[in-house]
């Protein structure tokens, strides 16, 4: 049995508030957030290449693939730094929303560089380890 509370909004306008046993039978359906999130990791992980693009990503060296990652993230952070600066500082063309999408997103790369990082430490380590 749900009780329904009175109570009064900030506008003066007085309306129904739930209360918690009937808050609590609420659910919230996470399966778009979570898909959205995940294509925002999947972003952040994988840049999508142009056709064009695809030879020449191709042809390659694994070192410069990994620095201009490097370059990448670091560009992000970057961003992300001047973004909240600007918001910080009043900027009206900067909205707070803004700023944290960046920071998310600067936050995932580093993430996924410091992960490839752990991973290349560790191959090497095993490499090491071998007997010749």
């Amino acid at each position: 049995m749900a009780h329904i509370l009175q109570g009064v909004a900030h506008d003066g306008s007085v309306g129904e508030i739930p209360s918690l046993e009937a808050q609590m039978n609420n659910t919230i359906d996470p399966t778009p957030l979570l898909s959205q999130l995940k294509s925002y990791a999947a972003e952040a992980r994988a840049p999508e290449l142009l056709p064009s693009e695809a030879g020449q990503a191709e042809s390659e060296s694994f070192s410069q693939l990994l620095a201009q990652s490097i370059d990448q993230v670091n560009q992000l952070q970057q961003e992300a730094s001047g973004l909240k600066q600007a918001f910080e500082l009043g900027d009206p063309n900067v909205s707070l929303a803004q700023a944290m999408i960046a920071s998310n997103k600067a936050g995932l790369a580093f993430q996924g560089m410091v992960q490839v990082r752990n991973k290349l430490v560790e191959a090497y380590q095993e490499v090491m380890r071998m007997q010749v």
